[in-house]
């Protein structure tokens, strides 16, 4: 088993004449948490459906889980989830009854139990035989989580996961991802808060203008800038501080 989930080396994408991703290059970890940051319009979710064998890139190769994503894409799907911008969850169902039906889909055995414990992991339980329609965003989301973890892929990929959602229901969503990560899944998160991407990642990378410009630990990249000076209090650099730097958009 390689020790990577993900490899990607010099991936390119264009729609027509719009270059958006121009020799992108970086490594994910097994059972590690990789936060992607870039700007609206970056190229990260184009990345994200590539390689969860959405779309086909123009040139470069990327390998999932030790599979290339272009020649193989059904062994790749066996071993990831998804989880979108959007919330894909049926309005209609209950709760119990969304898990039951993804877990149907999977053709996973024992579904009763399977969705009782689901809804239990994802502090479900008590609303799992109410409607969707009595759900607040953040269970929604908790709920959408659930249903992307049945099946135990080995990698899951968060697209912007707290998009819409509240303080309250963001701080929630991160203690369940820091669960799935302490679990072992491997977690690739594209994300434009940049303290989400501090309070959960092991490795951090900013695409910027279709390239991967720096990646590395938040240690690592407080170091790409210069030592603050030391007066009273000692203030180390934020991620927002490094993003801005790095992208060449400090002031605007």
């Amino acid at each position: 088993m390689t020790a990577l989930a993900v490899s990607v080396h010099g991936l390119k994408k264009a729609y027509k004449q719009h270059t958006v991703l121009n020799g992108v290059n970086f490594e994910v970890k097994r059972g590690s948490v990789f936060a992607l940051l870039g700007s609206n319009g970056a190229g990260k979710t184009t990345i994200i459906k590539i390689l969860t064998t959405l779309i086909q890139a123009n040139e470069g190769k990327a390998e999932v889980c030790g599979i290339d994503v272009a020649h193989s894409p059904e062994q790749v799907r066996e071993k990831i989830s998804l989880t979108g911008q959007n919330i894909a969850v049926d309005e209609i169902l209950t709760g119990r009854e969304n898990l039951d039906l993804v877990a149907k889909l999977r053709h996973l055995p024992d579904r009763k139990a399977i969705t009782a414990a689901s809804l239990k992991q994802f502090d479900l339980e008590e609303a799992g035989d109410k409607p969707l329609a009595t759900y607040s965003g953040g269970m929604k989301r908790r709920l959408d989580l659930a249903m992307t973890m049945l099946g135990s892929p080995e990698l899951v990929f968060l697209d912007e996961p707290s998009v819409g959602l509240d303080p309250e229901a963001r701080l929630a969503l991160w203690d369940t991802i820091k669960k799935m990560a302490a679990s072992g899944i491997t977690i690739f998160l594209t994300t434009q808060y940049l303290e989400e991407a501090e309070a959960l990642a092991d490795q951090i990378a900013i695409l910027h203008e279709g390239q991967i410009i720096v990646q590395g630990t938040l240690d690592e990249l407080k170091a790409i800038l210069p030592a603050k000076q030391i007066e009273y209090v000692e203030k180390q650099p934020s991620l927002e501080e490094i993003f801005l730097a790095v992208t060449g958009k400090k002031g605007e």
